[in-house]
């Protein structure tokens, strides 16, 4: 059965709507536009992607719903030429429908026997659920009581502290201890204390300096004397000035071609540096010269990159035991950062000046001498970390003890609650047994019953009932005949051509409900296994005369509706469906379905309103003592202004007609003359009321026109004009 119906996000649905409901019959009344159909046609047809962010609760698997609406008769009489046959029961074959109708009953039985066993497996698991909920704020005290204030014990439930359920499933598998625990709480926290305090954590190890370029220092070619070659025509003079390296510098300031000859010699000033003397001098710097220059170069940069990879005395600082070597490593530090920036230095002044020879200083034993420090400090974080090692299994070895002290005090709640558990799981166990054993039962009924309507069924009494409704309710001129072998045809005298689209509005609301009715009494297919159905009628009486709302009320009352019954004294409901909605516009079919017995309204019935405002459609209960006909149902619209412009419109129209027209007969004309229905605010409203055509009002009033205040300003005094002032206060009470 469904309990719960959720419209969101489609057509009229603004926002979620909500319908809930723990009845067999629900009664659903709506203006038109209010959400009806889209109510039913996401219960027709569930899957389309338009109802994405719609739901259902409370259906079942062994139940199907069956609705007739606008999309039903569309898919069913407009679209094909022949309707699908309905398979209902022959009387011929008495055998066969002796075994069907015992199956029934024996299906009728298993289920009341499975909703026992439902019912006592809900029984069950609210049983233990409850014990559970108790045995869990029971032992919820533990937290309360060893978390918060000094923390101190608090470590003993870290993984607990927010979820009782897994306090309680933690505690549950604790094994009691054999005997009283010696020690308290107390004494647990006062040896939790003593291994706690500000240093009570570990700390990490120092990586050593790392400085994997020492073997540079050592490298030959920085004691070479890098000089140019010696057969340059100025290698002699070069060699005895003794300064290459000047010579080599002073190349930057003369251009690298000259153009006229003795060019400013960038030295001494004079003009003496020809072409030729140029050339000299760069012949002399050959390439030998240069690769040892390049590969001095090279160095410079392995060494420096090194150098940036030293990390800062910070680092080590930030280590808590840094403290008792503080004053050895820095020593150690700066010993080792000067060797190797005073050879960075030697390494620059070597490629400024390649032709001096520089010795550069070992940082091997200074290197080694700081990365003793920083073992010295790994040391006592070794054994800092010892000792916290041996804390977490003394503070281990506590927690223990402070569980099984937990585990004796509340044994008493535990104990009674893994009772209760075990008991209560061989309880469900063996309701869960038997409920799969009743499924088994029903579903082997079900085969009998599929079995024996091989045998059985037929479309024939399907198609006598549809047209004896149709003769019941005088309609003579067209009726249903069988079209090949599981197929129906409306016919017209001789004529069975597309007879549906030829017949007027209500004629096709007459017999595609008829149809329907077959529908639900029947089946879709000879084959088909029974299913609870739940029947859902959606404006049935739609383009009807009164002579047939009537008829059509009564239908559904006597098809669709319980049957009280009294059997040994005791009086109950017997539903041939499992549930039933009925929508409808119309207040007069609402009053006329409803029950008008208090008692059996309120056991069989509920009511409810589909109401739409600009804030989208929404539902809301109904009580019978609310419903009203149609001429107060537009007073209760125009005195909610959230409601659309047009649908207040078309309902102060509706009630001046009804009135004016229908109860006074009177000119209204001579009303909309007074000097104060002349005012210029009113005539808005003056210009709708008098427009001829109703169905039009949606497409031809301007919305910009309209002002609430306005529009109800002019009603009420439209009635106070014509003596009618009390009937108006009353109403719009």
């Amino acid at each position: 059965m469904i309990t719960k119906v959720t419209l969101n996000g489609v057509a009229s649905y603004k926002k979620p709507a909500v319908f809930e409901t723990d009845m067999k019959i629900n009664l659903v009344y709506g203006l038109n536009g209010t959400g009806k159909s889209t109510f039913s046609d996401f219960l027709y047809k569930q899957s389309d992607t338009n109802f994405k962010g719609c739901s259902i609760e409370g259906l079942n698997p062994d139940e199907e719903i069956l609705v007739y609406n606008q999309s039903f008769i569309q898919d069913n009489f407009y679209q094909p030429e022949s309707l699908k046959g309905i398979f209902t029961l022959s009387k011929e074959n008495k055998e066969a429908e002796t075994k069907i109708l015992n199956a029934e009953k024996e299906i009728k039985r298993l289920d009341a026997e499975k909703n026992q066993k439902n019912a006592d497996l809900k029984k069950e698991t609210e049983a233990i659920s409850a014990k559970h909920e108790k045995a869990k704020d029971k032992v919820w005290e533990i937290k309360k009581n060893y978390t918060g204030g000094d923390r101190v014990l608090e470590f003993c439930l870290e993984g607990y502290r927010n979820d009782g359920n897994k306090l309680l499933s933690y505690i549950e598998g604790l094994k009691k201890p054999d005997s009283k625990p010696t020690k308290t709480t107390d004494n647990i926290k006062e040896e939790v204390q003593a291994l706690s305090g500000e240093n009570a954590q570990k700390y990490n190890i120092l990586d050593p300096i790392a400085f994997n370029v020492s073997e540079i220092e050592t490298e030959p070619i920085f004691k070479k004397q890098i000089v140019g070659n010696e057969n340059s025509t100025v290698s002699g003079l070069i060699n005895k000035l003794e300064n290459s390296d000047w010579v080599k510098d002073g190349l930057k300031y003369l251009p690298t071609q000259i153009e006229n000859e003795n060019e400013t010699c960038p030295f001494c000033q004079e003009q003496t540096i020809s072409s030729q003397l140029l050339q000299s001098i760069k012949e002399y710097f050959d390439e030998s010269y240069e690769a040892d220059l390049t590969s001095i170069k090279e160095f410079r940069k392995q060494y420096a990159e090194a150098i940036q990879l030293i990390p800062d005395k910070s680092t080590f600082e930030s280590n808590p035991k840094f403290e008792n070597h503080k004053k050895d490593f820095e020593i150690k530090y700066n010993a080792f950062t000067k060797v190797v920036t005073e050879n960075l230095k030697l390494i620059d002044d070597k490629i400024k000046t390649p032709s001096v020879q520089i010795t550069l200083k070992s940082s091997v034993t200074a290197l080694t001498e700081i990365n003793g420090v920083i073992d010295n400090i790994n040391k006592q974080v070794k054994e800092h970390n010892k000792k916290i090692d041996q804390k977490e299994t003394a503070l281990n070895d506590l927690k223990t003890d402070f569980w099984n002290i937990m585990r004796w005090e509340y044994d008493q709640t535990i104990s009674s609650y893994i009772s209760d558990k075990s008991q209560s799981q061989k309880s469900v166990s063996g309701l869960k047994q038997a409920i799969e054993k009743l499924d088994s039962d029903i579903q082997k009924q079900r085969e009998i019953i599929v079995e024996q309507q091989k045998q059985t069924v037929n479309i024939e009494e399907a198609i006598a009932n549809i047209n004896n409704g149709l003769l019941d309710l005088g309609i003579h001129d067209f009726k249903i005949k069988q079209h090949a072998d599981n197929l129906y045809k409306i016919v017209r005298e001789q004529n069975d051509n597309r007879v549906f689209l030829s017949l007027s509005e209500g004629e096709k609301m007459i017999i595609s409900f008829l149809y329907f009715l077959e529908l639900c009494r029947g089946k879709k297919d000879a084959t088909e296994a029974a299913k609870k159905k739940i029947i859902v009628i959606d404006d049935p009486i739609s383009s009807l005369s009164h002579v047939y709302v009537f008829n059509v009320g009564r239908l559904i009352k006597n098809e669709f509706f319980g049957k009280k019954e009294k059997k040994n004294g005791v009086t109950t409901w017997n539903y041939k469906y499992e549930q039933v909605y009925v929508l409808t516009h119309s207040l007069y079919f609402f009053y006329e379905i409803t029950e008008t017995k208090h008692d059996e309204r309120k056991e069989t019935q509920k009511l409810f309103r589909l109401i739409k405002n600009d804030e989208g459609s929404y539902f809301e209960k109904l009580t019978y003592e609310s419903i009203k006909n149609d001429y107060q149902a537009y007073w209760y619209v125009i005195k909610d202004q959230n409601q659309h412009p047009a649908l207040i419109a078309n309902c102060m129209r509706n009630i001046i007609e009804y009135f004016f027209n229908f109860i006074e007969n009177k000119d209204l004309n001579n009303f909309f003359n007074q000097p104060t229905m002349q005012e210029i605010r009113f005539q808005a409203f003056y210009r709708y009321i008098n427009r001829e055509s109703h169905s039009l009002g949606q497409n031809i009033f301007d919305f910009k026109e309209f002002n609430y205040q306005d529009f109800i300003d002019a009603f009420a005094e439209l009635f106070k004009v014509a003596g009618y002032e009390e009937h108006y206060k009353k109403m719009i009470a």
